[in-house]
């Protein structure tokens, strides 16, 4: 998750997106795909920091299946970020940030562990999510003018 940390800090300070960082790692340990937010650099609404890392991840193990890795996200992943995890077949998510907007690991919605889906992600949530959270909510202080916390 520290690693994760660094690649949001890298989101806000290289490419000013909203710092989110995702690493996806193997049963054995090894990084297989990184990334952090790139929706607003590259006019990409789906470029968030968990499918680049997907995306790349994918590259490097020559397969759109991504069975038994686990994605370490610094903010509670999305509805299109959490079925592309299902579809991917990711066995575990690791999480920061609960997001009580549009959070679909747990705060608003739960397509991880939907019963439904041929697949489900074991999820853990809220590690390092005092870090995170105070990482994003400084982010948007900044845009909108205000003192960081």
């Amino acid at each position: 998750m520290r690693h994760a940390l660094e690649l949001a800090r890298q989101a806000e300070q290289e490419d000013d997106e909203i710092p989110v960082g995702a690493v996806l790692v193997s049963v054995d340990g090894e990084v297989l795909g990184e990334g952090w937010n790139r929706n607003i650099t590259e006019h990409d609404p789906t470029a968030h920091a968990e499918v680049v890392a997907m995306r790349q991840a994918g590259r490097h193990v020559g397969n759109h299946r991504l069975l038994g890795a686990t994605l370490y996200i610094t903010l509670e992943p999305c509805a299109m970020c959490a079925m592309a995890m299902v579809h991917a077949r990711v066995a575990r998510v690791v999480f920061g940030a609960f997001d009580p907007k549009t959070g679909a690991a747990g705060s608003v919605f739960d397509l991880l562990a939907d019963p439904r889906h041929n697949h489900r992600v074991e999820v853990r949530g809220g590690v390092l999510g005092d870090e995170a959270g105070r990482m994003l909510g400084n982010y948007f202080r900044r845009k909108r003018g205000k003192p960081p916390l």
